[in-house]
């Protein structure tokens, strides 16, 4: 059990991060559930019965000014953080207009760099012990359906891979969740394959169960649809959607 550690959520209205911080709870941790649309978050606390063990706070990572005071006002500085905002706009919205595109980069990439830079560089937290960060498989590889999106997971990613290597010298783990297609309103409207669609909680299981490695990929469907984006030559990736 873990009752005297907290894990920080942010982005916390997603489906997954709702299922977090139902399973964070099970372990015996104390979460802040920090979100845009708090209205939204409190209802879902309060459907669950979880008022006495999660404190919700307003966060707008599209709001950079305002990370440093957020982040300053925790009641107590986190030992575990998840980052969860995301933003998706179709790719033809995001080429056309961007607006969309900006959208996407300032959710899935500023904003995560804004926050988690200040949480990563604040060496008087002696309580920090992880970072989890949630990409996506369209950063694996540039592909025509949806590379403005991906491309603001891959560089998630790569910013999570460097600090993973600057924060081992103080024993601080970071990982990062890299997901197939999830039943979840961001996906909602889409046509996806139901065979490889994942349940946030079975993804929730995922994150909050994380070890060592710092890749993670929940479900041995997407292990192997990731591995073969990972090495098929760009003459077929080319020929993929």
């Amino acid at each position: 059990m873990d009752q005297n550690k907290t894990v920080l959520i942010l982005g916390a209205n997603s489906d997954v991060a709702k299922q977090c911080i139902k399973q964070y709870i099970a372990k015996g941790f104390s979460v802040v559930a920090a979100s845009r649309n708090t209205q939204s978050l409190e209802n879902f606390i309060q459907q669950n019965d979880l008022n006495s063990k999660v404190m919700v706070l307003s966060f707008d990572a599209a709001d950079f000014d305002s990370h440093q005071q957020f982040y300053d006002d925790l009641p107590v500085k986190p030992h575990l953080i998840v980052y969860a905002a995301g933003s998706l706009v179709d790719n033809e919205k995001a080429l056309s207009d961007f607006k969309g595109a900006q959208q996407m980069m300032t959710v899935n990439y500023m904003g995560a760099v804004s926050i988690l830079n200040m949480i990563a560089m604040d060496e008087s937290n002696k309580n920090l012990e992880r970072i989890i960060g949630l990409s996506s498989l369209s950063g694996v590889r540039g592909r025509k359906s949806n590379f403005v999106y991906g491309s603001t997971k891959a560089a998630f990613t790569t910013y999570l891979a460097g600090l993973r290597q600057e924060l081992a010298q103080r024993n601080i783990t970071v990982n990062v969740l890299v997901s197939g297609y999830i039943n979840t309103k961001i996906n909602a409207g889409l046509e996806l394959n139901k065979n490889l669609l994942m349940e946030p909680d079975h993804v929730a299981k995922h994150i909050v169960n994380a070890g060592n490695s710092f890749t993670i990929v929940p479900d041995f469907k997407w292990k192997i649809i990731y591995w073969i984006l990972k090495l098929l030559p760009e003459f077929f990736v080319a020929k993929l959607p």
